[in-house]
């Protein structure tokens, strides 16, 4: 099947922002401090609206730009809820991905297991929603076809994941199931993962925002019961989290 390049859809951005706009206009002027729904509770509504818009605008076969090396960006820029200084140091001898839930195989993975698999590499951009990006070049194991080694159920509806920092997010299984969507093991044609980019393995997902590649992953677990996110949580982040 031939696949599509992504690029700027001004339709598309027009139609969410229409969506959205007419989202908040209907949920807000009907709430009240002495209602029952708070606005708090109305934005929440918001939100989920703002996903399902996405949800349904998004392409699982549309790829994310490719770059080359003369763009990559040197450094990379370091970003997490916490300084560079408290980055964990994961020892890769005790170190395991345990994967459950909706899967025939569930188990623990090391990491020579996983370069074991078939890899993908890919020049690839970071956006972060704080409004910086950074190209990088990645390599790891396609997460559709981890997902098929291990007998995920790939009509379950999310895929979440466990970090060694404490951090947590889920995605939709349409996402975790696009083609650019890895398990990334290596950056920037070194033999592993640097420390603070997320060594041993992290979610690299270019269809989606920074905070949506939570790295240090421990576990994946897929399921139909919805987990959200540490940043979907905290701030009230959009969890869909699509570019």
């Amino acid at each position: 099947m031939t696949k599509e390049i992504w690029t700027p859809d001004p339709g598309r951005r027009r139609l969410l922002r229409l969506s959205l706009g007419a989202a908040a206009a209907a949920l807000l002027p009907a709430c009240s401090i002495t209602e029952n729904e708070t606005v708090e509770a109305a934005l929440k509504r918001v939100s989920r609206f703002n996903d399902a818009a996405q949800a349904a605008l998004f392409r699982p076969q549309t790829l994310a730009p490719l770059f080359h090396k003369n763009e990559l960006t040197l450094p990379f820029r370091f970003n997490a809820f916490y300084s560079e200084a408290s980055v964990p140091e994961i020892d890769e001898q005790t170190w395991r991905f345990k994967v459950d839930g909706l899967v025939r195989k569930p188990g623990e993975w090391t990491l020579p297991e996983l370069k074991a698999l078939p890899p993908l590499t890919e020049i690839t951009r970071l956006v972060c929603i704080e409004g910086w990006s950074a190209i990088g070049l990645w390599t790891g194991v396609p997460l559709h076809h981890f997902l098929k080694l291990i007998g995920a159920d790939t009509s379950a509806k999310y895929v979440a994941f466990t970090c060694a920092d404490g951090y947590f997010t889920s995605i939709d299984m349409a996402s975790a199931l696009h083609p650019q969507t890895m398990l990334a093991f290596s950056f920037n044609g070194a033999a592993s993962l640097p420390d603070e980019f997320g060594f041993p393995l992290r979610l690299r997902i270019p269809t989606k925002l920074g905070f949506k590649n939570p790295k240090h992953l421990t576990g994946m677990t897929v399921s139909n019961s919805f987990t959200s996110g540490y940043w979907e949580d905290l701030h009230g982040y959009n969890w869909f989290a699509g570019l």
